[in-house]
């Protein structure tokens, strides 16, 4: 397998790339060997997806499952006198960053046969799996938290996805889809090693968009922590080809019952399961991300920062961002309070370049949106 990308678990174990597995042996989530990161000549420009980097992509392009996903917007706007770039992620085909890895993961299994998928998600993964699988002509069933906001479980519905219920925390229901695994193939975008190969071309474009650029820092909400372990992996790629001398250091924000990540980037205990509380940021709310020392050890490879924000400056991040034109879910808003923190701190500054990832469309989540700003 050393010439070519592999799967590998945690204990170093390897299995061919075109392995059925979602996990190792070991119970650990699986990771691609490096690939080869782009450089500006083998991009393909005329694409407008994210297959435009498919060189660096380890799933064959003639089988892609394509909606589009990819080439988001990057405007920037003022921000507390700093100038931000904000990477607009609902531009994708189903509203979220979650297609760019989705993408890639259906593409994978449907080249190997794969008819039916089973996923759990609070919504946006949900709503990609199921929007990609009526692409690729397969069934889907997704596993959702009771409380899920009606927008997602719609979205999800109409793409002719079957519904499931679970009742309990984020955990729980992920729980119940490693039960059911064992029937349907797992299209976990938690587990499943093909779905950071897709997330990981949020980082290209950023460099791309750049002028084949790094920022000084990238700005992260974090549930699961896929976003930031793909900005991690694509620093390393571009790395490893000379594309670039240094990685752009990577600033995390948790809502502050949920910050698990947080927590062991700053060596502290937070609250037990049980006194967890809800949190507006319905799609961070993950106790037990499935990459929790691989996504702390990427914010502290970089150099950056992991913060606990609180419900009111989630809110007030809601706000702010729609004070500027900006439409963004309360998930997606954590990462604007962590901004806010990580300016507060000295640690963002405004003679640096700035880009803060926003995940998902406030349109998502209307029932969420409207107790930010009052309206029922």
């Amino acid at each position: 397998m050393d010439g070519e990308p592999y799967l590998y678990e945690r204990s170093g174990r390897r299995y061919p790339i075109d392995d059925w597995r979602w996990r190792g042996d070991d119970g650990s989530p699986l990771s691609v060997s490096a690939m080869t990161g782009p450089t500006p000549d083998p991009i393909d420009s005329a694409e407008r997806s994210l297959w435009r980097y498919r060189a660096a992509l380890p799933v064959d392009a003639e089988h892609r499952i394509s909606l589009g996903e990819g080439c988001t917007p990057m405007p920037a706007l003022d921000w507390r006198g700093h100038r931000v770039r904000f990477k607009l992620e609902w531009f994708n085909p189903t509203g979220s960053f979650k297609d760019r890895g989705v993408s890639v993961m259906i593409s994978h299994l449907q080249s190997q046969g794969v008819t039916r998928v089973l996923e759990d998600s609070s919504g946006n993964g949900g709503s990609a799996v199921a929007g990609y699988a009526a692409a690729a002509g397969m069934d889907a069933k997704i596993l959702v938290p009771a409380a899920t906001s009606p927008a997602k479980i719609l979205q999800a519905r109409a793409y002719g996805a079957e519904i499931e219920l679970v009742g309990g925390t984020r955990d729980d229901v992920g729980d119940e889809a490693i039960r059911q695994s064992a029937f349907i193939p797992y299209a976990s975008h938690n587990w499943h090693p093909m779905f950071i190969q897709g997330t990981k071309t949020i980082g290209y474009e950023i460099w791309e968009d750049l002028g084949f650029r790094v920022p000084d820092n990238i700005v992260l909400v974090a549930g699961a922590g896929s976003v930031a372990l793909g900005c991690d992996l694509a620093a390393t790629e571009l790395l490893a080809t000379g594309a670039i001398d240094r990685r752009p250091r990577l600033f995390v924000g948790q809502p502050a019952d949920w910050a698990t990540i947080a927590e062991l980037v700053n060596g502290v205990t937070g609250p037990d399961d049980a006194q967890r509380r809800p949190t507006i940021a319905e799609g961070a709310s993950i106790a037990r991300p499935v990459r929790l020392p691989e996504v702390a050890a990427a914010i502290t490879r970089s150099d950056g920062g992991a913060v606990a924000v609180s419900e009111d400056s989630i809110h007030a991040a809601v706000r702010a961002l729609a004070g500027r034109g900006l439409y963004a879910e309360p998930t997606s808003a954590v990462a604007a309070a962590a901004l806010d923190h990580f300016i507060d701190t000295g640690d963002i500054r405004s003679d640096q370049i700035t880009v803060v990832v926003l995940t998902g469309s406030g349109l998502k989540s209307p029932a969420r949106m409207g107790e930010v700003v009052g309206v029922s």
